[in-house]
């Protein structure tokens, strides 16, 4: 069975696994990420947080749609590009990934606010770059990932303001 894709071209099984390949890849930064964070400890209960910090708890609510956006994003847009496109695409993907799970390590295991506001700051940019790359080849995928970079700039201010308050 085939199925037509938003652009009228038929989707078979290898547009499958290139959604199957995006979701095994989110969800191995995911895990990546969660390994490190550690909202129990110590040190973080004992930081001083803004009163507009979600409660750790809302976390998980709210990364589990922003993942499932990143891989609808990241197959739909590698099934939209070719060759060398086809590989930078992926790349941004993989990298943005990265950074992604990296801000955990450097902000729970390093317990550097500071590095971890460099890293949320990298990961923006990332993002935009993400969305800046898609856009010219599947606005689809451009527009899905833009509650993941609205998402991180929020991030973005919460670590800034948890620096600010924890020097």
């Amino acid at each position: 069975m085939r199925l037509i894709s938003e652009d009228s071209r038929p989707v078979g099984p290898s547009g499958w696994k290139r959604y199957a390949a995006a979701a095994v890849a989110v969800a191995a930064a995911a895990t990546a990420g969660s390994a490190a964070v550690d909202a129990d400890s110590d040190w973080y209960r004992g930081l001083s947080k803004p009163a507009w910090q979600p409660p750790p708890w809302a976390f998980g609510p709210v990364w589990t749609p922003l993942y499932a956006s990143i891989a609808f994003a990241a197959g739909h847009a590698l099934g939209r590009t070719r060759g060398r496109e086809r590989a930078a695409t992926a790349l941004s993907f993989g990298v943005n990934l990265a950074l992604n799970a990296g801000w955990t390590w450097l902000f729970f295991r390093r317990r550097s606010p500071q590095a971890a506001l460099l890293g949320t700051l990298v990961l923006d940019l990332s993002n935009a770059e993400l969305i800046r790359r898609t856009s010219g080849t599947d606005p689809v995928a451009a527009r899905a990932l833009l509650p993941y970079a609205a998402w991180c700039v929020f991030a973005t201010a919460l670590n800034a303001s948890l620096t600010r308050r924890n020097p």
